[in-house]
């Protein structure tokens, strides 16, 4: 399958610089970004489906159309500033379709701890989400394509997030009250529709999430502020603390800036030991959740990387070498691209999507 970008994303980091390449199956075919929210239309003949992957600094958008995905980009600022006819008239010119065309879409957005059931975006309250506060960025482009989605009459569904209230994952993960946004349930997906029954998966780009899947239900997952950092994103360690508690900075802007790329830790800009580190963190976080996977007695399984930093070939290599396995790369578009499944499969009857029931 191969991909053509309609507009290039801005790159960030010597881990980000590549050029585009074609997409094999196992390598990614495009430029990088940070964590962005992406729209993937899945065309089925006369029948469209989108999946929206809400995220960090950019919305991409990405319709996949026989044999050929097309990817639009569009900056989360630019789209904060505009109005919900502004948002999909550039959807429909950068993706070449009309609105009018999709029969169901699958939305994700921010932390999705507000439900825990896959819904109708017309009774979800609060857009998903607890509360407004918490780790990562407030821009509000985020916010306009929610708001756009619920008020252009579009059939769309609410895909949630893993959370304490989630109902099927192991119960000794719900000590912590957050395991994962939204998107990353429309990552397991993708993998799933490609066949696997039994993975892990850790997405690496501006933060690290690691999600576990056994018997086609999702069990766990590590989420960004638990574990292993990203690029920019990352855990608040003892000196955070420290900062916190005097007043330096917030909790959000300690996890914010915590990531191999932005917390100060080196003397010098040293790109490579920072990707290093990155790798490491990663590879032990895949492990935790090997031991989640070996003990509901599943021996074989397979490992996946993703994500603006984690489909690059020296990431995977370094994260090979130190987990002693062949890692499987995905397109970091999977996100958008499984929840456009989701919204079809659910088009078509499908009432449970890894063990999170559809209302």
């Amino acid at each position: 399958m191969k991909y053509r970008e309609k507009q290039n994303e801005k790159r960030y980091g010597s881990v980000l610089s590549r050029s585009p390449r074609e997409y094999s199956g196992t390598q990614n075919a495009f430029g990088a970004s940070q964590r962005s929210l992406s729209v993937s239309l899945a065309v089925n003949k006369y029948k469209m489906f989108v999946g929206v992957d809400h995220g960090t600094v950019g919305i991409r958008f990405a319709v996949r159309d026989a044999d050929e995905v097309r990817v639009f980009v569009l900056a989360r600022n630019e789209a904060a500033g505009m109005d919900g006819k502004d948002i999909f008239r550039e959807v429909e010119k950068g993706l070449e379709i009309k609105t009018e065309e999709i029969e169901l879409a699958a939305l994700t957005y921010s932390m999705g701890d507000g439900f825990s059931t896959i819904k109708d975006i017309r009774t979800v309250r609060n857009r998903g989400v607890a509360s407004v506060e918490g780790a990562g960025a407030k821009v509000g482009g985020g916010t306009k394509v929610f708001n756009a989605m619920k008020t252009a009459n579009i059939p769309t569904i609410m895909i949630p997030g893993l959370h304490a209230g989630t109902e099927r994952i192991d119960r000794r993960m719900k000590f912590f009250s957050h395991c994962a946004s939204p998107e990353k349930v429309g990552v397991a997906y993708h993998i799933y529709k490609k066949g696997f029954e039994h993975f892990i998966f850790s997405d690496v780009s501006s933060n690290t999430v690691t999600m576990c899947v056994a018997g086609s239900v999702i069990i766990g997952a590590i989420d960004a502020c638990l574990g292993s950092p990203g690029l920019y994103h990352g855990p608040i360690d003892l000196q955070l603390l420290r900062d916190i508690d005097c007043g330096k900075l917030s909790a959000n802007e300690a996890f914010s800036n915590a990531g191999v790329l932005r917390k100060s830790w080196l003397n010098e800009k040293e790109d490579e030991l920072a990707l290093d580190a990155l790798a490491l963190f990663v590879a032990m976080e895949i492990s935790a959740m090997c031991v989640l996977i070996n003990d509901y007695g599943i021996s074989t399984y397979e490992v996946f990387l993703t994500g603006s930093a984690g489909d690059s070939r020296e990431m995977k290599s370094k994260i090979d070498k130190l987990l002693g396995v062949k890692t499987k790369t995905l397109t970091r578009y999977s996100a958008a691209i499984g929840s456009a499944e989701i919204a079809e499969d659910v088009f078509h009857g499908v009432k449970n999507i890894l063990g999170i029931e559809v209302e």
